[in-house]
């Protein structure tokens, strides 16, 4: 494993800061359709295909699901006064494990997803969450919906809220987009200001005319925020901050260490290649995952509902 720990992140550059906006959000649609492709082509060259393949099949259903649905309810004028008064995101969580248009969200891809194509466990888990009682939906989608979902969701129903997952991120995500842009304020390091959701990656990215800025991806709405370079998206640390990698110390994937907290997460230079998508290449990196568990006795911070198990 590289380790660039002695070296300060070469990309990193001072200049442009305060002409970065804040948040970056892509049409659902759009989101979805992205990581459909990119999960697909990432596919073509890995021992994890037919996973992966099963996630571009789900990808690609979310897209359509995000333009067929009836539009969510929008955050009500109360709410978003609420949370820029508290400091929180606009959209609560929590209350959204007993939300009708959720529910209704989950009925229509658990139909369409019989169509794909998936492992046994994977059909099993859907047939399953098709006949489930209305409690166990909710606790399904609470769990998801958790501050802490990695530790909320149990290792034997990992498939059950795999799906359950994968329609959050859709209702989320068209939350998410509905919101004014002035609701969209900093909460806290590796907190997502629309939902409050964990980060799944964080990405360095070129931007018209800046480069090198970093955003990190919410795991539940897509939306992509802005965070300093050289920070730890789990402590909030500057210090002790190394980058590790599964290849040479110019990899396109690489983790970045904290030693203060004992976490690293996952960054993708999306500025060397810009089809770098922040869920696809997350899963599609997993040797990385694989190696910092066995190598280093850090912990991985954020949440990716595609890895749980791994």
């Amino acid at each position: 494993m590289a380790d660039s720990s002695i070296q300060p992140d070469p990309s990193f550059i001072t200049g442009g800061i305060a002409k970065t906006p804040f948040t970056l959000q892509q049409p659902p649609a759009q989101c979805f359709d992205t990581r459909a492709s990119r999960l697909r082509f990432l596919a073509q060259s890995s021992e994890l295909a037919p996973y992966l393949d099963f996630l571009a099949d789900l990808a690609a259903l979310q897209a359509r699901l995000a333009q067929e649905l009836p539009a969510p309810h929008p955050i009500s004028s109360e709410r978003l006064q609420q949370a820029s008064q508290a400091g929180l995101p606009p959209i609560d969580r929590a209350a959204l494990a007993d939300d009708s248009q959720l529910h209704a969200c989950l009925r229509a891809l658990c139909e369409a997803a019989t169509h794909i194509a998936m492992p046994v466990p994977a059909r099993q888990a859907l047939d399953a969450l098709r006949s489930a009682e209305a409690d166990d939906v909710r606790w399904l989608l609470a769990n998801v919906l958790s501050d802490v979902p990695g530790e909320a969701i149990p290792q034997d129903a990992i498939a059950l809220h795999l799906f359950a997952a994968a329609v959050v991120q859709v209702h989320l995500a068209r939350l998410a987009t509905s919101l004014p842009a002035e609701a969209l304020q900093p909460v806290a390091t590796g907190v997502c200001p629309a939902c409050g959701g964990l980060p799944v990656t964080s990405s360095v990215i070129g931007l018209r005319d800046i480069e090198n800025v970093r955003y990190a991806s919410c795991s539940c709405c897509a939306t992509q925020w802005n965070e300093v370079r050289i920070k730890c998206l789990c402590c909030g640390s500057t210090k002790g901050i190394s980058y590790r990698s599964a290849g040479t110390d110019d990899a396109t994937v690489k983790a970045e260490v904290c030693k203060e907290c004992g976490h690293w997460s996952k960054l993708l230079y999306q500025v060397r290649n810009p089809s770098l998508e922040p869920v696809a290449d997350d899963v599609g990196s997993l040797g990385l995952d694989l190696l910092m568990r066995s190598e280093t006795p850090y912990r991985r911070a954020g949440f990716n509902p595609y890895l749980l198990g791994y």
